[in-house]
């Protein structure tokens, strides 16, 4: 069933997005990630343009991300002072995006922009996840223990605060400098960020991992929103009857891979997401390199 979309300008099959909705979700729900670095690019190999895929997936994901921030606060497994110290640089860098993203469009630079954002950064992390999931796959194979965590150069800067839900005393120039980065790649790129700044916290600023997940949620959510707003005041590209279907696909989707993701080990999780990440970034590469023309001008060939 053929529905067309007003501000994409495109037809779609109602099923097939709400296929990638259901498909994504599962992914988040599985992961405990928002998913935008997955569908987004699906959207753009359908034939929606970067632009209005990346303006209407923040609101798709500052949905998903709501109910599970509600969910972490219930069980009081969100650390508000280091949510809002996150806020800060997060809103301040959701704002600086857009603004990028804006000029981007007005120079016609925007869709490369896009395309080679995903590829250097989804490579990159990909990689990183890979080969730390395999890592500890064989660590957990020969009975090894995990190396101990230490401290490093970041917990010796100035302008220390006690986080007391997650009982560390940290400086704020590095978990403002982490908002404002998170903020900043949401806001051009259509993604929460959450696969991002999960190992950042945990590994760098060494937030344990009982708050770690909801308070990311949190910055997530506000960030996302606030993008969305933007976007629709800005650029007028966030296609509202799109958002819908991939939120009713996503939610439904979210269900099954809660349960599929309790049945797997952490490290086996840690090593099929790092895989899933590294694929999108090579299919965009691929995309790319050898037919550049098909990943910016697949919009019209699907309208005729």
């Amino acid at each position: 069933m053929q529905l067309y979309l007003p501000i994409a300008d495109l037809p779609v099959n109602v099923f097939l997005v709400l296929a990638m909705g259901a498909a994504v979700g599962f992914v988040s729900g599985m992961f405990g990630i928002g998913g935008g670095f997955l569908m987004t690019p699906l959207l753009i190999f359908i034939g929606i343009t970067p632009a209005v895929a990346v303006a209407s997936v923040t609101s798709h994901i500052a949905a998903s991300s709501f109910s599970g921030a509600l969910s972490y606060w219930r069980r009081r497994a969100i650390d508000p002072a280091l949510a809002s110290v996150l806020l800060c640089g997060g809103v301040t860098g959701t704002a600086l995006g857009v603004w990028t993203f804006t000029q981007l469009r007005a120079l016609g630079q925007l869709d490369l922009m896009i395309a080679l954002s995903y590829v250097v950064l989804l490579t990159t992390v990909g990689s990183l996840m890979f080969s730390e999931g395999l890592r500890a796959l064989m660590r957990t194979r020969r009975g090894a223990q995990p190396p101990r965590r230490t401290h490093n150069w970041i917990h010796g800067l100035p302008l220390k605060m006690r986080f007391k839900r997650s009982k560390i005393y940290l400086s704020v120039i590095p978990v403002v400098i982490v908002g404002i980065m998170i903020g900043f790649i949401g806001a051009i790129m259509g993604i929460g960020g959450g696969f991002i700044l999960v190992p950042i916290m945990i590994y760098l600023l060494r937030v344990p991992t009982s708050t770690v997940i909801g308070t990311s949620m949190v910055l997530t959510l506000v960030t996302m929103l606030f993008a969305t707003m933007l976007h629709a005041v800005t650029n007028h590209l966030v296609d509202a009857v799109l958002a819908l279907i991939l939120m009713v696909g996503g939610v439904t989707g979210a269900q099954f891979g809660v349960r599929a993701g309790q049945k797997i080990r952490g490290e086996q999780l840690r090593l099929l997401l790092g895989l899933l990440i590294l694929s999108v970034g090579v299919r965009f590469a691929i995309e790319l390199v050898i037919r550049p023309e098909d990943l910016f001008t697949i919009r019209e060939l699907g309208a005729s």
